[in-house]
This record gives structure tokens, C-alpha cells and sequence, in this order.
């Protein structure tokens, strides 16, 4: 290895990582509001048998509940499951409380959603001791304060605090050490990398490589000749490698979603669908952070795993959900022209951001339409905000989210043949 790879890789094993995970939040607060509920299976969501469950309680997950499931299918498994309609805006105000407890140990949080967060605690081990020490006084605070139940995974790189954080939930907490960090990754399967969906594992699973040890025992030219830009991104991590930095969302540089497909993608209407998708949820989170962008970038990967981007930037930054997925589909359109092929995943992500708050240069002829177009997105953020992302969504998104609920429905189907 060569000595500013060497310096790079120690750069990022002396960060102290917490990731914070919340334990079936929108349920568990519901639990605790309602104490007749506790120890009861609890499906928020799901409109006591039709609509989409929100989120289940532990007790339900033991019955096959999960997450996005088809209500009815969901009141199929579990009987006896006590159905409560979610109140979004009552887990914003607890998730607030939550963060407002993250910031007693550190400035620097990065939400990833009400219910999950990174911490980086590098700076303040000698105001609050060990790691350790803080993350379970995290998780004793939320008891003590919120009566809520939380994760915690510690480590020195993201994506392993994540998985620290999963391992043994409910209620977990797990430290994986700066040299105990292969022994940690090393007898995971390749399913816990991320990345890595139920297609890619099948595909990484015929060439042999089931756990991570494997992946990282693999000589990385290899991994680049078979599945391209992915299987460095593999390798990196099997080898304990991730350059990101926990980052303040103010100072975020860019915001970005994408999906994978359980199938590949052949048809421009779904991928139409998937990009309108993505960019309401891009340009939702702009706004909720009070930023602006200048350009947008679509990621593409083809079904043999190569991936491609290309990115388009306004002559004024913005956080308009049509003006960013109209540049999203013209980038889907020039990609389509070049790489005619299946479509294994899809991104949309947003960069060189700036404030919205700053002086911004008015467009005299279009300040009409962008006020109208503005007011549409505020009161579809408000909408939302009480009936979840996907309860409202433009027209143009309906072919996924439609799609999605469907192979669910199909996946339910199968399980019960």
C-alpha cells in the first residue's frame, strides 16, 4: 500500500463513529402512548387491512410484518395485530427530541431519518469519555427521558457503526474496536455490504462469495473486471475502507437516493416512474434543509453491474421538483441513447449546494411560473409530511410506487403457495 493510501486509510480509522438506530420508532412511540399496547403485536399504518403498514412492532415482525407490506396481508399474518394510524407529525416532535439528546455529546449529527443517525464523537472523547461511555448514555437517556427503546453500533468507519447497530436489535449496543474491525466484517454475509440487494447477492453468491471475508480475499482486478465500478466499491468495504465523513446536514455537499431493482428495468415508463421518484424525494430533502443546488447527476448501472453517470447544471441553483426531474429524465434520456441495456439501479443526486436563504439572482419572465411551481411543492411537502412519502406524489410517479406495491402483493402471494 502505498504511504498517502496509508495515511488516508488511519485517517479514517481515528474517527469515532456512533450510529444511533431507533427500535421500530413509529410503533414503539405508539406503545408507549398507549400502554395497553405494549407487548402487543402493532402495525402503524396499513388502515386496518388496506393501504401500506408504516412500520410494525417487534411483536408483529415475529409473525412476517414488515414495512411497506400490503395492510390486508399484513392483517392476514398477524390476527390478532392492533392496527393505529400513524400521526407523522407527533414522530417528527419525538425525533426532535431524540436529536436534541445526540447534541449534548457532539455538533456533529447527520439524521438520515426520524428514527436513525450518525454520530461522530471523535471531538469530544475527553468532555464526555469513552465512546462507550457515550453511547450508552445516549441509550439511557432516551429510556430515561423518552421511554423509548435504541440501537447503538460504535465503530471507526459508517457503514460499520451501521452494521454494529443492527446486529443485535432490539435494545443493541455493540463496539467494534479500530482493530477489531476485519474480525468484525469478516464472517458477516456479502448481504450485509452496502449495496448489496437480493439480485446482486445472487449474482456475487455464483462466483462463490458468500461471506465478506471472501470478497475481501479477492484480488480487486478481478472484482473490477467482472462487475465494474461496484466490485471496487465491494472490495473497499470488505477491506474495511469508507472515506465518509459524518457530515452536518447544513454542510452536506450533495443529497442524493437511489434503488435497486429486484428485476432489471427494460421499459422507459418505469424508469420514468423511478426518476420522478427519486427526484420528489431529492428535492423534498433540499427544502427540508433549507439548500439550493446547481446541478444534478443520474446514476445508471447496467444489468452486468458497469455503472455511468452524467450530470446537468441550471444556470441558477434550485429546489423545484419539477425543474429537477425534467434535467433527471433529459439525463435518462441521453443515457438510454448510449447504453440501450437493462437497468439494474437508478440514482438521483444534487450537488454544489448553497443556501437558500442567500441573495439569489430573480428570472424576470419565468418568477410567475417558479412561485406557482414553489407553492405546490411547499403544500405537497406539507401533505406528505402527515401522510407519509408515498401517501402523495405526482402522476408521474405512480408507475413506480404502484409497481412496488404490486411486487410486494406478489411477493406476499408466493409465500403463501
Amino acid at each position: 500500500m502505498a504511504l498517502k493510501e496509508e495515511i488516508d486509510l488511519q485517517n479514517q480509522l481515528s474517527k469515532v463513529i456512533l450510529h444511533v438506530d431507533m427500535d421500530a420508532f413509529y410503533a414503539s412511540v405508539e406503545q408507549r402512548d398507549q400502554p395497553h399496547l405494549r407487548g402487543l403485536p402493532v402495525i402503524v399504518g396499513g388502515n386496518w387491512g388496506r393501504g401500506v403498514v408504516t412500520a410494525a412492532s417487534y411483536e408483529a415482525r415475529a409473525f412476517g410484518v414488515h414495512s411497506a407490506m400490503p395492510g390486508r396481508r399484513a392483517a392476514q399474518l398477524c390476527p390478532k395485530a392492533k392496527f393505529v394510524r400513524g400521526r407523522i407529525d407527533h414522530y417528527a416532535a419525538v425525533g426532535r427530541q431524540v436529536r436534541a439528546i445526540f447534541h449534548r455529546y457532539t455538533p456533529i449529527v447527520q439524521p438520515l431519518s426520524l428514527d436513525e443517525a450518525f454520530l461522530d464523537v471523535t471531538g469530544t472523547l475527553k468532555l464526555h469519555g469513552t465512546a462507550a461511555i457515550i453511547g450508552r448514555a445516549i441509550k439511557q437517556a432516551i429510556r430515561d427521558e423518552l421511554d423509548l427503546p435504541a440501537s447503538v453500533g460504535i465503530a471507526p468507519l459508517k457503514f460499520v457503526a451501521k452494521i454494529a447497530s443492527d446486529i443485535n436489535k432490539p435494545d443493541g449496543f455493540v463496539e467494534v474496536p479500530v482493530d477489531g474491525v476485519q474480525a468484525f466484517l469478516d464472517p458477516l454475509p456479502i448481504a450485509r455490504l452496502w449495496g448489496v440487494g437480493r439480485v446482486g447477492q445472487a449474482k456475487l453468491t455464483r462466483f462463490g462469495f458468500h461471506n465478506i471475508a471472501d470478497l475481501r480475499k479477492t484480488d480487486l482486478a478481478f472484482l473490477k473486471q467482472q462487475f465494474g465500478s461496484w466490485g471496487e466499491h465491494l472490495w473497499q468495504l470488505s477491506n474495511g475502507i469508507d472515506p465518509r465523513s459524518v457530515v452536518v446536514d447544513h454542510e452536506a455537499k450533495g443529497i442524493g437516493h437511489e434503488r435497486t431493482f429486484d428485476e432489471d428495468l427494460t421499459d422507459e415508463e418505469s424508469m420514468h416512474g423511478v426518476i420522478s421518484y427519486l427526484s420528489e424525494q431529492v428535492a423534498r430533502r433540499l427544502r427540508r434543509c433549507d439548500r439550493l443546488a446547481r446541478t444534478v447527476t443520474l446514476k445508471y448501472r447496467r444489468e452486468d453491474f458497469k455503472t455511468f453517470s452524467r450530470a446537468r447544471s441550471f444556470p441558477q441553483p434550485t429546489d423545484s421538483t419539477p425543474a429537477i426531474y425534467q434535467a433527471a429524465v433529459e439525463l435518462l434520456r441521453e443515457m438510454r441513447d448510449r447504453q440501450p441495456r437493462g437497468v439494474r439501479l437508478l440514482g438521483v443526486s444534487v450537488s454544489h449546494l448553497s443556501d437558500a436563504s442567500a441573495p439569489q439572482q430573480m428570472m424576470l419572465f419565468d418568477q410567475e411560473v417558479s412561485l406557482a411551481s414553489d407553492r405546490v411543492d411547499r403544500l405537497a411537502d406539507t401533505i406528505a409530511a402527515k401522510l407519509g412519502k408515498d401517501g402523495l406524489y405526482r402522476a408521474s410517479s405512480h408507475s413506480w410506487i404502484q409497481n412496488k406495491r404490486d411486487r410486494e402483493a406478489r411477493r406476499e402471494q408466493m409465500g403463501d403457495q
